[in-house]
């Protein structure tokens, strides 16, 4: 994946997004028509079901309906950049971002919030991140921030309500990193989602540092509340640069198949009580959405970019040993001048 967007960002392929679009589309579809054919082994139970979810660094929400991430998951350790966002979209993940960047207590910090659709799931999340490295500058490749997700002392207490045309989806609650939702099997296009946001900060200053970012980037005073410690708004059309990956034509493309897709589900799935009923049903009946049920959220694939990044940071980060400087060159003391000759003497 991390080839892929070199090439859209370096080589121009970005220019031409209805063909990647397109490509992608014959891939699934071609996935889809190879795990059709395949045997399947159709019985899942409860037990299987945790423990599938569970490495995808899921679980379910009976109570809600809905998929979260867990709070230790695998997903933790690669952090956040920017190429994530640009490697959703031929992923068939269709999702609004707005990334909010400001500086506290010596860090540089982002608070990002996503909405729309990540294939079969209509979804939302708000991670927390932050880091003390510098900017990374690869050539040709990337620039900009790796981040890292915050640990146990940063994670802020986080609450957001998800609506589609208005109706509520979905509520959650938690100090987190990663606060999220998947629900399975709905469909919605990123503009009929809005969330209300509500997060608590560390201090006023962080509080303040991050109204002042979110100002910047376009929210205007009368849209955030806040008592100078937790800030309340509403998300909804995004303020921010959308990936260059995403287009009127690549959504319009992805989302037809993303509909598709949440029909196929629904029609399976119908008559099943659990969740491990409906599972055994798509394994049965249509085996190529089982690892997009199961994936959930953002796949592996969008996260590989990390591993190589990561590299690059750490050889930027590696101090060069200083040079040390050369002893100066020995100056030549001159030659003492020659006393002058004596004028000979004539004998008289």
């Amino acid at each position: 994946m991390l080839d892929i967007i070199q090439l859209q960002l370096s080589g121009g392929l970005w220019l031409y997004p209805v063909g990647l679009a397109i490509l992608s589309f014959f891939v699934i579809l071609g996935y889809r028509l190879l795990t059709s054919m395949l045997p399947q082994n159709v019985q899942t139970d409860e037990k299987d079901f945790d423990e599938l979810l569970s490495d995808a660094g899921y679980e379910y929400d009976p109570s809600r309906d809905i998929f979260i991430t867990k709070m230790n998951c695998w997903q933790k350790k690669y952090g956040y950049c920017r190429l994530y966002d640009e490697a959703c979209p031929p992923m068939c993940l269709i999702i609004d971002s707005e990334p909010v960047e400001f500086d506290y207590n010596g860090k540089h910090w982002l608070i990002e919030f996503w909405k729309g659709q990540y294939y079969l799931n209509t979804g939302f999340e708000i991670g927390v991140y932050n880091t003390d490295n510098p900017e990374l500058d690869i050539p040709e490749l990337f620039t900009g921030t790796l981040y890292d997700s915050v640990g146990k002392e940063d994670m802020l207490e986080i609450q957001f309500i998800l609506y589609k045309n208005g109706k509520e989806l979905f509520f959650r609650e938690e100090k987190h990193w990663w606060l999220t939702g998947f629900k399975t099997g709905e469909f919605s296009e990123p503009s009929e989602l809005t969330a209300r946001i509500r997060i608590a900060f560390k201090d006023t200053v962080m509080c303040h540092n991050f109204i002042k970012a979110m100002k910047k980037i376009g929210y205007q005073d009368q849209e955030i509340l806040t008592n100078g410690i937790v800030a309340e708004f509403m998300f909804d059309k995004p303020h921010t640069e959308q990936p260059l990956t995403r287009t009127a034509d690549t959504d319009w493309i992805m989302q037809r198949y993303n509909e598709h897709c949440c029909k196929v589900f629904q029609d399976v799935t119908a008559g099943c009580n659990t969740w491990p009923e409906k599972l055994t049903a798509i394994r049965t009946k249509e085996p190529y959405l089982y690892k997009a049920v199961i994936g959930v959220g953002k796949t592996a694939e969008v996260f590989k970019a990390f591993s190589k990044l990561k590299k690059h940071s750490k050889k930027k980060m590696k101090p060069k040993p200083a040079k040390q400087p050369k002893p100066p060159k020995q100056v030549k003391q001159p030659k003492p001048p020659k006393p002058p000759k004596q004028p000979k003497q004539k004998n008289k």
